[in-house]
């Protein structure tokens, strides 16, 4: 009897085959380049609008959650802004979404469509609040999960988020195979999904990101119905870009083409998110630049053969804040307005802070999503656990934050500033990648425009910089 060939090689080389198998979709139709496809077509033909994808939503307990005015943090921000200054701070609490967080939205279609198209279950690759998400919609549709998680160094050691959240996803029902820090992680992906014919539930599908499209949708509409005008910027945290592109065509959807799309991770600059050694130095399992800036500046490095997040194809600008930043801003939160919520979906609550400093009081900044905290998600657990693994956790002015050696938590608000990411320097590495994946003597019209709009910027800017590559 012969057998499949499960080696790494043989594996890769049937990737589109399994994705095929597992997902529904063939990408080859959309595919025109190896750095072009028909991006807008290939979303259109998940086949869903955005009131068919809400109401398949409020059937699992995902969306319709509440948006609050933050008045006491805005009040504290006005303090020390310039006259006239100081923005109303919202916040959308996704923590109300069933298992904790927005990515419920990103998990509830790719279950609508696994079990209508007759899968027996789901498989995702998450260390995060995506699996827990992929599990509890799997349970809602009675779907068998499996998550394989990225979870231990070569030590053993796991970080008590990413151990906390596998937790949740056996507590919905899910399989979790637990693996170390490396490049198995797409090859054990690809191998449990051709030995169960269980649905692909990828971040990176169009299912995942039309899912969050509602998410901007009703953050359009509550602040229009409640204040008559769009909102004047929304904070969206950064890591694989699918959080920012959702949210952005549900603005869009909306009419709120003129809101600001503002991207912000933490910065983790100088850590490698692949390295062994780097893995446990962070306290951020999702939200920062190891995930944020690499995504960003070449999309298709995921597991499907097209992804479907594009966050330099809607961001028009990008905020970086230090770890220390966001654990003062979570407990201030917590302390100011009785919302205790995880640090990593706080991220963007602490670039809202410095932007709302610069912004006119009768302006309105919302941060799009919290999350749901507990046990090892908690910020104390994250700083105890930092503490143990060599990291000096003190007060004092974050900019002196070194990430792997210092956390520095501030004094007092008015130190939270962050700082601004050059995103034409993004832009340029994307185009660098574009030409390494495919020789500029190849490019024709379709992808000189469609680089022009993964990027947001014109034909002939795409082209002046390609010719200095």
């Amino acid at each position: 009897m012969l057998t499949q060939d499960m080696s790494y090689a043989a594996v890769m080389t049937r990737k589109n085959e399994i994705m095929k198998a597992s997902l529904g979709i063939d990408f080859n139709d959309y595919i025109h380049s190896p750095i072009s496809f028909d991006f807008e077509r290939m979303m259109h033909e998940t086949g869903y609008t955005i009131e068919e994808i809400a109401k398949i939503q409020t059937e699992t307990k995902v969306g319709n959650t509440p948006l609050y005015e933050l008045r006491r943090l805005t009040e504290e921000v006005r303090k020390f802004s310039d006259p006239g200054k100081g923005a109303m701070i919202m916040v959308k609490d996704e923590a109300a979404n069933a298992s904790g967080s927005f990515k419920a939205r990103r998990a509830s279609i790719s279950a609508y469509v696994a079990a209508l198209k007759g899968y027996k279950g789901m498989i995702a690759a998450s260390s995060g609040n995506y699996g827990a998400a992929v599990a509890s919609q799997a349970a809602q549709r009675g779907l068998k999960c499996i998550i394989l998680q990225e979870v231990f160094d070569s030590r053993g050691v796991g970080q008590p988020e990413i151990i906390e959240k596998g937790r949740a996803c056996e507590a919905y029902g899910a399989e979790t195979l637990k693996l170390s820090v490396g490049p198995e992680l797409f090859y054990m992906l690809l191998r449990t999904l051709e030995e169960t014919g269980f649905f692909n539930a990828s971040l990176y599908t169009p299912f995942g990101i039309r899912g969050v499209e509602t998410l901007g949708w009703e953050i359009a509409h509550q602040i229009q119905d409640r204040y008559h005008k769009a909102p004047d910027a929304v904070v969206i945290t950064h890591a694989g870009g699918g959080n920012l592109t959702g949210t952005a065509r549900g603005l869009q959807a909306a009419g709120c083409d003129q809101t600001r799309i503002v991207a912000c991770s933490v910065d983790l600059g100088g850590l490698h998110m692949a390295s062994d050694t780097d893995f446990n130095k962070k306290s951020f399992t999702t939200g920062h630049t190891g995930f944020g800036i690499p995504f960003a500046t070449w999309p298709d490095r995921v597991d499907v053969p097209r992804n479907a997040a594009r966050s330099l194809r809607y961001m028009d600008e990008y905020q970086l804040v230090t770890q220390g930043e966001v654990f003062y801003v979570t407990e201030l939160l917590t302390k100011l307005e009785g919302l205790e919520r995880g640090p990593a979906g706080n991220i963007s609550l602490t670039a809202a802070v410095t932007l709302a400093r610069q912004m006119d009081r009768d302006q309105i900044v919302v941060v799009q999503e919290t999350e749901y905290t507990g046990a090892g998600k908690h910020h104390n657990s994250q700083l105890s656990f930092a503490r143990n693994n060599g990291i000096e956790v003190r007060r004092g002015d974050p900019k002196e934050n070194i990430p792997g050696k210092t956390i520095v938590i501030p004094e007092c608000l008015e130190q939270v500033w962050g700082k601004v990411q050059d995103i034409d320097k993004l832009r340029n590495s994307y185009l660098k990648n574009a030409v390494n994946h495919y020789p500029l003597t190849d490019w024709d019209g379709y992808d000189f425009e469609f680089l022009a709009a993964d990027i947001k910027k014109d034909v002939d800017w795409v082209k002046r910089q390609v010719t200095r590559i």
